[in-house]
C-alpha cells in the first residue's frame, strides 16, 4: 500500500471570478497527498523554506502522510500567483517564484526506496528519472507533466515517459507533446512510446482514460458552486492512485482502474468548491461515498 509522491509545495495566490486569496497553501504533492491520504498512506517528497506554516505539516501528518521524506531548507517557500476568468480550464500564470524549489534535488529515504506506488509530480524530468533510478521495484508508477517540460527538456521527458506505466496528463498537453489534436489518436500515440495507459484530464468535461483496447470516459461533477479549480488535477491523481494503492494485493482489473478514475473524479470534485485546500482537509468518508454514489448516479442508465 505504500504510495510515494515527489511533487511540489507551494504558497499560492490567486484570483478568480469568484474571489481572490493571498500566500495561501498550495502545490502539487500538497494536494496529490490530501486527496490520497483518504484512501491509503502517502509518503510525500518535496522542498519547502522555513517560512511554510508548521501548523501546515501537522494537519498533513494527522492524515497519515508520512513527512519523512519533506526537506525544510534556508530560505522561502516556492510561490506561484495566478488568476482565472470565465474559462476555468485555464490558468493564467502572473508570477512564479521557484525559491527553494529551484535548487530541489530529492533523495529518498531508505524506507521509502521499496514504495510499490510511485507518482512523479510535474517537476523537471531529470528529477524524475533521479527518483525512478533510486525506487527498486515499484508495481505501478505514473507521472504528470505540463507543457513548460514538453517544450524545454522533450527528450528527457520522452525518457521518463518510456520507464512508466501510466501518464496523467490535461488535453492540452497530450495534443502538444504528441502533435495529434484528436485525443483519442494522441493517447494511442502516447502509448506507442511506453505507457500502458494514458488518463487524460479535461477540467469541466471530465476525464478519458486509454489502455490497450479500452476507453473509458468519467464525467466532471456538475457543481453549483465553484471557487478554484487550482489542485483539481493534483487531487485526481491523488484519488486515482490512492485506490490503486488501496487495492495492493490483489490483482487490478479493468475495473479497478475505472473506479480508480472515478474516485479521482469525486475528490477532486471536493477542491474546487473552496480556495487552496481548504474544502480537501476536511472531508468525511461519508462525504467520499455520497459523491461517488452520485458520479454513479449520473450515468447509469437501463436499456
Amino acid at each position: 500500500m505504500s504510495l510515494l509522491v515527489v511533487g511540489s509545495m507551494a504558497f499560492d495566490s490567486i484570483k478568480s471570478p469568484f474571489g481572490e486569496v493571498e500566500r495561501v497553501i498550495g502545490g502539487s504533492a500538497t494536494y496529490f497527498s490530501l486527496a490520497a491520504s483518504y484512501l491509503t498512506p502517502v509518503r510525500l517528497v518535496s522542498v519547502v523554506g522555513r517560512d511554510f506554516p508548521k501548523e501546515t505539516l501537522a494537519m498533513l501528518s494527522a492524515r497519515g502522510i508520512d513527512l519523512q521524506g519533506l526537506k525544510v531548507a534556508e530560505g522561502v517557500t516556492f510561490h506561484w500567483k495566478g488568476y482565472y476568468e470565465y474559462d476555468l480550464n485555464v490558468a493564467h500564470t502572473v508570477k512564479t517564484d521557484l525559491n527553494v524549489f529551484e535548487n530541489f534535488a530529492p533523495v529518498l529515504p531508505a524506507s521509502y526506496r521499496e514504495s510499490r506506488y510511485v507518482f512523479l509530480g510535474n517537476i523537471d524530468p531529470k528529477l524524475q528519472l533521479d527518483i525512478l533510478a533510486q525506487v527498486r521495484e515499484p508495481k505501478i508508477v505514473a507521472l504528470d507533466t505540463m507543457n513548460f517540460w514538453i517544450g524545454k527538456s522533450p527528450q528527457l521527458l520522452r525518457e521518463v515517459i518510456r520507464s512508466v506505466d501510466i501518464v496523467v496528463i490535461n488535453e492540452a498537453e497530450v495534443r502538444e507533446l504528441t502533435g495529434e489534436f484528436n485525443l483519442v489518436k494522441a493517447a494511442r500515440k502516447l502509448m506507442r512510446m511506453g505507457p500502458g495507459r494514458v488518463v487524460i484530464k479535461r477540467g469541466e468535461y471530465g476525464v478519458l482514460h486509454l489502455s490497450d483496447g479500452e476507453i473509458f470516459a468519467a464525467p466532471a461533477y456538475p457543481l453549483e458552486t465553484i471557487f478554484d479549480p487550482t489542485g483539481a488535477g493534483d487531487s485526481f491523481a491523488g484519488g486515482f492512485m490512492g485506490y490503486l494503492a488501496s487495492r495492493d494485493g490483489a490483482p487490478l482489473t479493468e475495473m479497478d482502474y475505472r473506479l480508480a478514475t472515478i474516485y479521482g473524479s469525486a475528490i477532486a470534485s471536493f477542491t474546487v468548491e473552496a480556495f487552496s485546500t481548504e474544502r480537501l482537509q476536511g472531508l468525511s468518508r461519508e462525504e467520499i461515498d455520497s459523491r461517488l454514489a452520485a458520479f454513479r448516479a449520473l450515468t447509469e442508465f437501463r436499456v
